[in-house]
């Protein structure tokens, strides 16, 4: 049975009355402060009831507090042992959470509740929903425009160990036969023994971390050997078969090794080889432990983020008291996804929360003209420069004259085409210009026209003409004006690091990755929605006069009451002490 606390409703008797006015000014300027008035009354806690019977069944942990538990924990990165202690004794958590009650009940969590409460949380797959509603909120109450916006990534890593090729062999096929022995004992009885034991025997096992960097191709063959030995024993078998670490083994295979089959006089000769280094792709298994987990060649293994905040873009002075800067999009992937596809994910869940930028600043990998493209249709402006790799592709239009129909209507040297055919569906242009201009022309010996039948070519795409455009402009004071702000969100992926722990998280696979990082982002908005608050002008927007008029006689009453009660305890304590006396 499921229960909830109503934390909108004030208190008549404030149960924190006790801390005095100093301490529970800094509780209401901290942190603690922002959770309780803006974060806990708006967790989706009837997504969460769901799960639980509204009449039956033993009374659940409140359940605003169980979810708050968990964004906390994120927060400040602590282990499950951590969270317990601070949620039992910590002042600040009991005034964020609204914990009134001293009882073990209302403040102490055992680890099997945490665990089974962050379960359930990932198996409704609230965590996008708790990051999206409370940035709503914290939008709203802080008055945060939405308009300026900047995109990033940053690569983390999960709780895996950093396996060579020889250790992802060695690791997936014990996992398989410790899970083949747990489960279907009788087919692991009938294995070879000296195969077994080179797996699960720790002095054996052992050899394998021993192996000389000349020795590794031959213990590479071998290991695929016994890889696919294994595959093929088991293939028929649909108990087997359906084994997670089964599944791993043919992936293995397939990413690390060459299977050829060869028909000869002597029947069918199956060979097993090992592909070289640079055939195996990055997206194959860095860790059976964690099968999501990706590679990227500049930073290594693990996870990536990728991230957005907004940023006020007033330059000057006001730029370092502006508006509040909010994280409006967090999400994980596998570190070998390309950030160049990341940009329409981040664009749909923004606009789905009504969060649109105007202007959406990000550095090169983003800068594609498939991108800008994309943006400009839903009225996003991509500030973004062009890679300079893709500069050598094409045709150099540098100096080139063109019209809004992507034509060329003059060369370097001034002189008009004589002939534009276009290609619509490729897109694709071809200008002639005439041998005569060409052969009496003073930069004939630099122009990037080639000889043709009837004259000089440029060839070139409407994209090379688009690319051509941003690049002359990415030269102006505009661009630089307004790229320079990109350069904050570094800022943002440092505090994520110090403050939440994001570079190395406690659990492993992507969807408990995104969990985490999409706590850990609306953490760090927590606290620095909290930073702002406490800014000179930067409160809270004040409440409208009929607000403050609801509170004063809600103030009135209290006071009232209060007095009427000590009179009435002094009515019947005073005759009461007459008598005694």
């Amino acid at each position: 049975m499921f229960y909830i606390k109503d934390h909108k409703t004030r208190y008549l008797f404030d149960p924190f009355e006790h801390l005095g006015p100093k301490r529970r000014k800094m509780l209401e300027e901290s942190w603690a402060g922002v959770f309780r008035e803006h974060v806990l009354s708006k967790l989706p806690v009837d997504l969460f009831a769901e799960i639980f019977s509204a009449d039956n069944g033993r009374l659940s942990k409140e359940l605003h507090a169980m979810l708050g538990v968990l964004i906390l924990q994120q927060m400040f990165d602590y282990t499950d042992e951590e969270t317990i202690r601070q949620f039992a004794f910590n002042l600040e958590w009991h005034y964020a959470l609204n914990i009134t009650d001293p009882s073990d009940f209302s403040a102490y969590i055992c680890p099997k509740t945490l665990w089974n409460t962050r379960q359930r949380v990932l198996d409704l797959k609230l965590g996008d929903k708790i990051f999206d509603k409370v940035t709503a909120v914290l939008v709203k109450a802080f008055d945060v425009d939405t308009k300026n916006q900047r995109l990033d990534s940053m690569h983390i890593a999960s709780n895996m160990r950093h396996l060579g090729r020889i250790s992802v062999f060695v690791q997936t096929i014990k996992k398989f036969l410790v899970n083949l022995r747990r489960q279907h004992r009788s087919e692991f009885d009938r294995l070879d023994k000296e195969l077994t034991g080179k797996y699960l025997d720790r002095k054996q096992e052992a050899a394998f971390s021993m192996v000389k960097p000349s020795e590794s191709r031959q213990t590479l063959e071998m290991l695929a050997e016994d890889l696919f030995s294994l595959v093929e024993r088991f293939k028929d078998d649909t108990d087997v078969t359906g084994m997670t670490s089964y599944h791993l083994m043919v992936r293995v295979l397939n990413e690390q090794c060459i299977v050829t089959q060869d028909t000869g006089a002597k029947g069918k000769k199956v060979t097993v080889s090992v592909k070289a280094n640079k055939d195996v792709k990055a997206s194959s298994l860095q860790n059976p432990s964690d099968p999501d987990a990706g590679y990227d060649k500049h930073k290594g293994r693990g996870y990536q983020v990728q991230l957005a905040e907004t940023y006020s873009g007033q330059g000057g002075e006001k730029d370092s008291d502006g508006q509040l800067s909010l994280i409006t999009y967090a999400a994980a992937e596998p570190a070998h996804h390309s950030d160049a596809k990341a940009l329409e994910p981040m664009l749909d869940h923004v606009e789905s929360q009504g969060h649109t930028p105007e202007t959406l600043t990000a550095d090169t990998a983003y800068g594609s003209d498939d991108n800008v493209a994309a943006a400009r249709e839903r009225g996003v402006e991509l500030i973004a420069p062009t890679n300079s790799e893709l500069r050598k592709e094409g045709a150099n239009l540098d100096n080139f004259e063109f019209d809004d129909d992507y034509e060329v209507k003059k060369c370097p040297a001034g002189h008009a085409p004589c002939k534009i055919n276009h290609n619509e569906r490729k897109g694709r242009v071809s200008a002639c210009f005439s041998f005569e201009r060409c052969a009496s022309c003073d930069k004939r010996d630099t122009c990037v026209t080639k000889p043709g039948k009837k004259g000089r070519y440029l060839r070139y795409r409407h994209k090379d003409v688009r690319l051509h455009r941003r690049r002359a402009y990415e030269r102006t004071a505009e661009f630089r004006e307004k790229y320079r702000y990109r350069a904050g969100i570094e800022a943002t992926n440092s505090a994520l690091a110090r403050r939440t722990g994001i570079k190395r998280l406690r659990f492993r696979g992507l969807e408990k990755v995104d969990f985490c990082v999409k706590l850990k982002a609306l953490g760090l908005n927590i606290i620095r929605a909290a930073a702002y608050k406490g800014k000179k002008g930067g409160k809270t927007p004040p409440f409208g006069p009929l607000s403050w008029l609801l509170m004063g006689l809600l103030l009135v009453k209290e006071q009232i009451f209060r007095r009427g009660l000590q009179i009435w305890n002094f009515l019947v304590s005073g005759p009461a002490a007459e008598m005694a006396a």
